[in-house]
């Protein structure tokens, strides 16, 4: 009999764990994960047929990839409407503290708050969203979680390529696993967003309803580095939202001197950014303007996801690209028009004509953003920027859960994404973090 069983062991659920250990050195705790050991996870993605990835799931989960924690509750979730603006600033505060303990403070953090910049986007209709950044990158954030993993190691079990067949509720709760059953006073589900599916059916099968569900699209744009020079001179980086006449955007993962790669999720493929860091400075910056749908279901999110990203993928992971003039004037990219562009693209993607293949929408957003970003830095907008279709955020449906992520089944808990509070590795470990004082 355990105490608390963990099921998933991405970053809320190690966060949740560090911080139990310390509370209460003598508490039984078991983590279990479908994936892998940290240093098992090899798989890079492209081309990838794992039948249980690597790149997603496993110890540390997303939080191995590059391990930027955004400490804000301007975006990344609704943490800080869940249990207060000033307690969820604490608790990434925290996190962050033990980041830095476990190896993280080599990596210096960084501010984009700018009241200058703020005041000069306002007048032409956008919000500058601020936030407090340690940007660890893939190598290094993949070092603070195995260190995090060989202190866990002292104090907690792991079960990892466990599949959880049920988890059932009697007096206690009883999880059963291809590796046997296991029993505890209390169940935190912490499976992110790889595990949504068979997390919603374990809580249905619990007496739980799942609500409505969110999806972000959007284009992934890779622009010349110098373009917004003006308004990064004093940050690494800028958050952007504009508010539309029927749709609000945000720009995600803003990337100088950055690359654009493949992103490997839920069967589809899509343009996502790396950092500098990764593999090298190129001469561009790219980022992505999301433009958020709320569904009734998920599995109505999935299908549109599914409809539109797939229907460009055409079953050959294809990604598409159209340079911004060729937009403007309503006629495809050719591999001519591509191989003489002045920007050169970083991710090899199939030319063509974006109107096509995606909503009108998500074309309406960032042509109308992009015009708000040229009357903010007083010039046009290279015509020879490049737009990739197109990017995603998968988000979970909310179950409803009180002030402690307790949902209505006494002494089971969600934390982090799969909450569908968190949608950051800050909120998402914050998350953990918080619940841990009170179960």
């Amino acid at each position: 009999m355990y105490d608390v069983i963990i099921i998933g062991a991405g970053v809320s659920a190690i966060f949740m764990a560090h911080k139990l250990t310390k509370l209460h050195p003598n508490a039984s705790i078991l983590m279990i994960d479908k994936g892998k050991k940290l240093h098992e996870r090899t798989c890079q993605g492209d081309g990838c047929d794992c039948e249980v990835c690597d790149q997603y799931i496993g110890f540390a989960g997303l939080g191995k990839s590059e391990g930027k924690f955004n400490y804000t509750n301007d975006f990344g979730g609704s943490l800080g409407m869940k249990i207060g603006n000033q307690n969820a600033l604490l608790m990434m505060k925290e996190v962050d503290n033990v980041i830095c303990s476990y190896g993280g403070g080599t990596v210096p953090s960084y501010q984009t708050h700018n009241p200058q910049l703020a005041s000069e986007a306002e007048q032409h209709g956008l919000k500058v969203l601020s936030t407090t950044v340690r940007h660890l990158g893939t190598k290094r954030s993949t070092e603070v979680f195995q260190n995090l993993y060989n202190d866990l190691n002292r104090h907690i079990d792991f079960l990892f390529e466990a599949d959880v067949v049920e988890v059932s509720k009697e007096r206690d709760f009883s999880v059963r696993t291809n590796h046997g059953t296991f029993r505890s006073k209390k169940v935190v589900l912490s499976t992110g967003s790889s595990g949504s599916e068979w997390m919603l059916e374990k809580c249905e099968a619990l007496g739980l309803r799942r609500g409505p569900s969110r999806l972000d699209l959007g284009i992934r744009v890779e622009m010349r580095g110098d373009q917004l020079q003006t308004i990064l001179e004093d940050t690494f980086e800028t958050k952007l939202h504009l508010k539309g006449t029927d749709y609000e955007a945000t720009t995600y993962c803003m990337n100088p001197n950055g690359r654009i790669i493949r992103k490997h999720q839920h069967g589809l493929v899509m343009p996502d950014g790396q950092n500098q860091l990764e593999k090298g400075k190129s001469q561009n910056l790219n980022f992505t303007l999301f433009v958020p749908t709320i569904f009734a279901s998920k599995k109505e999110a999935d299908a549109f996801a599914q409809h539109i990203i797939g229907g460009i993928n055409r079953e050959r992971g294809r990604v598409v690209v159209q340079r911004l003039q060729n937009l403007l004037d309503r006629i495809a990219t050719t591999d001519e028009a591509l191989m003489e562009n002045t920007i050169r693209p970083t991710l090899s993607a199939e030319p063509g004509d974006l109107r096509e293949e995606v909503p009108a929408k998500y074309i309406t957003a960032i042509l109308e953003f992009l015009q708000s970003v040229e009357e903010l830095i007083g010039e046009s907008i290279d015509h020879d920027t490049l737009l990739y279709g197109i990017d995603a955020k998968f988000y979970e449906p909310k179950i409803k859960t009180n002030q402690w992520f307790e949902t209505d089944v006494e002494g089971l808990y969600l934390i982090g994404d799969c909450s569908g509070e968190t949608h950051s590795l800050s909120q998402a470990a914050a998350s953990g973090l918080y619940t841990a004082e009170h179960i």
